[in-house]
This record gives C-alpha cells, sequence and structure tokens, in this order.
C-alpha cells in the first residue's frame, strides 16, 4: 500500500502510527467505561486503563501532527505474517493456561510469537521461551503470589 508523497502529509508511516495510537486509546477507553475510576486518593480499577488509554491517545496526536511537518518515510507493502503470529500467540496463551499451565503455555507463546520473525533460530527460540517462562513463573507465582495454574498436569496446580 502506497500513499502519494506530494500531499500535505509529510511522513505516512507516522501518521499511520498515529492513527493507530488513536484507535488503540478509543478501544481502551470504550472496553474500559464501565470500570469504576475512583478517585485521586482511592483509585479505582478503571483509572489506571484510563489513564494510559489517555496517554496514548495523546502520543497518538502528537505523531500524527508530526507527521504534518517532518519529512518520514512513505508507506510500504504490509505484511499480515507478524500481527497474525503477535496475535495467534496471545489467543494460544489464553486457550492454553488454565488447562495446561503457565509452563507449557509460556513456551508455547513464545514460541508461536516467535514465528512472527523470519530471522528467528530454533535453539535460540527454544532457550529464549524457556528462560522467560522461567521469569514469568518467579514473577507472577513466586513474587506476586497470583493463583496462575503452572502446571495442573503434573502438580496438580
Amino acid at each position: 500500500m502506497t500513499m502519494p508523497s506530494g500531499g500535505r502529509i509529510r511522513s505516512p508511516q507516522d501518521f499511520m502510527a498515529g492513527l493507530s495510537l488513536i484507535a488503540l486509546a478509543a478501544f481502551a477507553l470504550w472496553q474500559s467505561a464501565e470500570l469504576d475510576a475512583g478517585t485521586i486518593g482511592q483509585m479505582g480499577p478503571g483509572m489506571l486503563p484510563r489513564a494510559l488509554a489517555l496517554l496514548t491517545g495523546l502520543c497518538g496526536v502528537g505523531i500524527v501532527a508530526g507527521s504534518f511537518f517532518w519529512q518520514g518515510p512513505g508507506l510500504e507493502r504490509w505484511a499480515i505474517r507478524a500481527p497474525l503470529f503477535i496475535l495467534g500467540s496471545v489467543v494460544l496463551f489464553g486457550l492454553t493456561v488454565r488447562p495446561l499451565g503457565l509452563a507449557v503455555a509460556g513456551p508455547l507463546c513464545f514460541m508461536a510469537g516467535a514465528l512472527a520473525g523470519t530471522e528467528g533460530r530454533l535453539v535460540e527460540t527454544i532457550v529464549y521461551s524457556v528462560v522467560l517462562t522461567v521469569a514469568c513463573l518467579g514473577l507472577f507465582i513466586g513474587v506476586l503470589g497470583l493463583p496462575i495454574p503452572v502446571a495442573p498436569w503434573l502438580i496438580g496446580r
């Protein structure tokens, strides 16, 4: 997809990136609309998502505005591979974390996400997946004490 470079938009890639951030912020605001924001002194569950959505939207507006003033790269052909595998890895994690546990869902998610790129090597990806999964187990189970199943098929929790 190419956009003509003779228009008012001097950086089409930044323009589209800014619009994407604005759309993401609008989606987050819509999804967090029913959560109680609370007050500054007693924050509710909706405060952080809304604050992050607003900051993301403001960044998007800034990037869109900058695309009219600074010269930048044009749009190139969009590849579907990376978004497909990244989104697929998130869906795979969601489908496998409860029945198989984080010990299995983590490496599956990282390895599926690694397929988004074309430069990954199998051994490096496996090592990277195992190291990140151990780090996630340490953080989410050990430090934060979250009730995430580790390996219910092996240790029962």
